[in-house]
């Protein structure tokens, strides 16, 4: 908790300097502490990336971002249940439909969830780039994770109220930094979820990681516990679109989340 108010801190002493009014956190300091204090996984909010209007980015075959995330995490919520009937799971989307980023996290807020996980996947003009990376709220260490960043934030602006849910973010260097200060009292829980995800995705279905990594994600930012946001794969790669618009490469994946989940709960709870 301390961690948490030595963070709050600065970032309210840079909001207060650059005006920057910042995004309303539903979350009260009693929840805050429940989450930062608790030693059980109970609940989970699983967010299939984009949906609806918002498509993300798509394959040379036409293979859709939205439609790979929500099969990807509608299967690792059927593992999850299976698996562990106690915990409770929650979807911010299971079917088409568009949510935007500020509600994705107030799902995960509402709720009081001790995880929260989002899956999407990648893109690039290059088409030989292929592999997995995982993000956890931070500071940008290079400019590829920052555009990453920017490329996710900017459906925000398909949003009819994105200038009151958002104000004062304008995707820009500064207010990403600004967001990475906020997310410092679970940082150190979801770079550790995150590593697990990453070992899983290289070992159970023999890709390419590039490893964890750390940008400034609005919907990890208003998140009130540890997050993640996977990018399973890259579209724009033949072979990796091929294999995530399969059924089997989805379930794979979805298997090597489940299984980084069940280490960290292990870890978590013991």
């Amino acid at each position: 908790m301390l961690n948490f108010l030595k963070a709050g801190s600065v970032f309210l002493v840079i909001a207060w300097l650059t005006g920057f009014k910042g995004i309303q956190v539903e979350a009260e300091n009693d929840t805050l502490s429940t989450i930062v204090g608790s030693g059980k996984i109970k609940t989970v909010v699983l967010d299939a990336g984009h949906g609806g209007k918002d498509p993300g980015c798509s394959g040379a075959s036409g293979t859709r971002e939205k439609d790979v995330a929500l099969e990807i995490v509608l299967a690792l919520g059927r593992r999850i249940k299976e698996a562990y009937p106690s915990v409770k799971v929650f979807y911010t989307r299971q079917k088409d439909v568009f949510v935007n980023l500020h509600e994705r996290s107030s799902i995960a807020n509402r709720n009081r969830a001790n995880l929260f996980i989002s899956v999407h996947c990648n893109a690039s003009p290059s088409s030989k780039l292929h592999g997995t990376e995982t993000y956890t709220m931070g500071l940008h260490k290079t400019q590829n994770n920052l555009d990453v960043a920017k490329r996710e934030n900017a459906v925000i602006f398909q949003e009819r109220d994105y200038q009151k849910n958002y104000k004062g973010f304008d995707n820009s260097p500064l207010s990403h930094i600004m967001m990475a200060n906020y997310q410092n009292a679970f940082m150190m829980n979801s770079l550790k979820f995150a590593q697990k995800i990453e070992r899983q995705l290289r070992v159970h279905t023999d890709r390419h990681s590039y490893g964890v990594k750390q940008a400034g994600f609005l919907v990890l930012w208003e998140t009130t516990m540890p997050s993640v946001l996977i990018e399973a794969g890259f579209l724009s790669n033949a072979q990796e679109e091929d294999f995530l618009s399969s059924e089997e490469g989805q379930s794979q994946v979805a298997e090597a989340i489940f299984r980084a989940f069940k280490s960290y709960k292990q870890e978590i709870e013991n």
